[in-house]
This record gives structure tokens, sequence and C-alpha cells, in this order.
């Protein structure tokens, strides 16, 4: 069986009991970054052989993890922090094991975009989650794509790029539009900082950004539904 393990995203006590057991009883586990996940596994003083299984290695790696599940053993899938699948490693894994009849089983737990999403105070009830825009080519194409949309919009984004989006994100949608940038989330300096495209560029550029980023886009459903009732007021 291949276990899906969520890791906290920052607070080591956002594990669940579940994560941990199954994180030591697995054969061995694959983390997207071994020096991290060592050093969670130290803290639970949980002993297990860790190897190294990211996104430079997925393809090579998959038909040997494929044909150790289908040996008989037991493995855990974690990431750098939260869920994999979500904007990590694991996809190419899980469609694998599901096409030679491997069960998956993924625990829940820690995911940045729910908390990020939570705390913005915009429409949670209907939203859709981008993950990360393209580094290079195809960012202005992947927003523009959007502006119809009505529900609201999650993005990660990396520090070094948040100016960035937050400039192209107001040539698209508009400088006004209602955004919020959650960063450090679970964390001692944790951030949710509201306010308009425009606002928070300004905002990021004279402090400077540090820490994984979660921006969260206010919906266009419900600045039309706003607007329509300032009209009928």
């Amino acid at each position: 069986m291949l276990y899906v393990v969520p890791t906290p995203i920052g607070n080591f006590e956002d594990i669940t009991l579940r994560a941990l057991r199954t994180l030591k009883e697995v054969d061995f586990i694959l983390a997207e970054d071994t020096r991290q996940t060592i050093n969670l596994l130290k803290h639970f003083e949980i002993q297990k052989k860790v190897i190294s299984y990211h996104k430079f290695n997925e393809h090579k790696s998959l038909q040997h993890i494929v044909d150790q599940l289908s040996s008989g053993l037991t493995i855990a899938l974690v990431s750098d922090a939260g869920t994999p699948c979500i904007s990590d490693p694991g996809f190419l894994l899980v469609r694998e094991c599901l096409r030679n009849n491997i069960k998956v089983e993924c625990l829940p737990g820690a995911t940045a975009f729910v908390p990020a999403l939570v705390n913005s105070g915009f429409p949670s009830d209907r939203f859709i989650f981008e993950g990360f825009l393209p580094q290079k080519k195809g960012r202005k194409k992947r927003l523009n794509a959007l502006i119809d949309e009505e529900r609201t919009i999650i993005f990660y984004e990396s520090p070094y790029r948040l100016i960035k989006a937050l400039k192209e994100m107001a040539e698209v949608f508009g400088e006004t539009r209602q955004a919020c940038v959650s960063r450090e989330l679970s964390k001692i300096y944790e951030e949710n900082k509201i306010g308009t495209l425009k606002e928070l560029e300004e905002y990021y550029t004279q402090k400077g950004v540090k820490g994984e980023i979660v921006i969260v886009l206010r919906s266009r459903e419900e600045i039309s539904n706003n607007s329509e009732d300032e009209t009928t007021d």
C-alpha cells in the first residue's frame, strides 16, 4: 500500500496521531526534501529509512517504486510541507499505483490554501485553486484565462515572485481588486494581509517578503453582488 501523508506546513503540533503512527509503521518513506523530513522524524523520535523523491527524479524512479509496492512493501509519501500531490510531487506515483491495482490511502491533514482561504474572509463556498503560476513564460496567459472566473481564486507563489505576481494580477484584474496575501501560515510570524492588489504590491515592495505565500483573490461574483446591492439601496 502507498500512504500519502500530509505533514505540517510550519507548526509541528499540527501533525495528526494517525500520520505519526503511519510513519512509524511503513517500510520506508519517500520524501521531497529528505533533510526536512528527517528533522520532522527526529522531533517525534521516529527512526525510519527516508528516500529522496522529488520532481527531478520522480519519472526515473517511478517504476522501481511501483515494483517495490507490488512486492508487498508499504511506503509513505510526504512532501516538504502539507499534502503531497497538491502543487508537490506525487500525482504520477498515485496514478501509476492505481493503474497497477496498488491500494492508495491519502490521510487528511495540513494544506496551506485552506487556512489562507478562511483567513481572507472571502467567499469559501465556491473557489478555484490554481497552484503556482508558471515561473517564466505563460504567466499572463494563465491570468487572462481567469478574467471571467466568478469564484474566489487561490494561488501559491514564491516570495521571490510575489511583487511580480501582484503587478501582473493588477494589470489583468484591476488595481482595485481585493486580495489577501498569507505567509508563514501556522508559524510565529504568520501574516494575513488584506487590501487591493495595488496596496498589497506597495506594502510588500516596502516591507520585503519572506516565507511561503498564498494569494487569495476576491471573487468577481461577490463584487458584482455587492454592486447590485448598493444600486438597489
